[in-house]
């Protein structure tokens, strides 16, 4: 993806709570037009360096801006800039989705038009829901009011805070769909999930983010190429009691009493000569299984070098 101008720009952000610190000089800049994802444990500093530049979180330190605009002095802009999806449900229960929807552009002074309204609930699956009292809500439904609600205002920036938390499969999948669709319209996503695949499946840069600190911010293709492995696992028709020499060279593991063995290397070689290798040692394969690293592997082994569990 192209570098263009930021839309978010974070600048040496910091947010304590007392001896706490939650966000410790945070710097990232966010692309138009992208998905990024910002993966961490939870406790990470993930939704507090969102509510700051959502206007939810004073920073103790630093700024954060939003289309060139700061968000602390010029906080009417920005936020109508920026729609937020929470974690927690957060409206009435004493209304209709429809009324819902509608009392949501009003704060942002928008008139919600009716070919708007019916766009987001055939989006959401919500029109046979639409005149239903949220209390009547499945937990799924629920979320995809919140999402609903934070389109109203047609925002530059829309910030994903867990979406796709307590849903099913389904559901999360006609999401997917549908923030895809949002960025096509040059809607610049920021997505916070646990669900590593989800990440792996939508965003152009992954952030990883722990103890309130930036580990590192990668294009989502060079963060697997960099960091991902591959591996060999040959199961072999007869055990060996060593292994050949060149393969011994390159690392390669004896496994299930001599009956497999096992080659991991980095994602960008070839696995082909390794291959070669065995059968050039004149041993006899019944199978062969290769696998290549997800983000899941990736985010795991990063936080382990940083002396944490994810």
């Amino acid at each position: 993806m192209e570098a263009t101008r930021p839309v978010v720009e974070i600048d040496h952000l910091s947010k304590r709570y007392g001896a706490l610190t939650a966000l410790e000089d945070a710097n990232l800049d966010i692309r138009e037009g992208e998905i990024f994802a910002l993966l961490g444990p939870n406790g990470a500093g993930k939704t507090t360096m969102i509510g700051c530049v959502a206007g939810l979180v004073v920073p103790t330190r630093g700024t954060a801006r939003v289309l060139g605009h700061d968000v602390q002095r010029d906080y009417r802009f920005t936020r109508r800039a920026v729609g937020l999806v929470p974690q927690e449900i957060n409206y009435d229960p004493f209304f209709t989705v429809e009324e819902i929807l509608r009392f949501q552009a009003g704060y942002f002074g928008v008139r919600l038009s009716d070919e708007k309204l019916e766009e987001l609930l055939r989006a959401m699956d919500l029109t046979a829901k639409r005149r239903s009292g949220t209390r009547a809500l499945s937990g799924g439904m629920k979320r995809r009011l919140l999402i609903a609600k934070a389109l109203v205002h047609d925002p530059k920036v829309l910030f994903l805070d867990e979406p796709t938390a307590g849903v099913d499969v389904e559901l999360r999948r006609d999401l997917w769909s549908y923030v895809r669709r949002l960025r096509e319209r040059g809607t610049t996503i920021v997505l916070t999930t646990h669900y590593l695949e989800e990440a792996e499946e939508l965003a152009d840069r992954i952030g990883m983010i722990d103890r309130g600190r930036i580990l590192l911010v990668e294009e989502k293709r060079k963060l697997l190429e960099r960091f991902g492995q591959k591996s060999l696992h040959v199961a072999l028709a007869e055990p060996v009691h060593a292994l050949p020499p060149a393969l011994a060279g390159r690392g390669a593991r004896l496994l299930e009493g001599g009956c497999a063995i096992e080659v991991v290397q980095p994602a960008h070689e070839e696995l082909g000569p390794v291959l070669r290798e065995v059968l050039g040692a004149g041993l006899h394969v019944r199978d062969v299984e290769t696998r290549r690293s997800a983000l899941e592997d990736i985010y795991v082994r990063l936080l382990a070098e940083h002396g944490r569990q994810p």
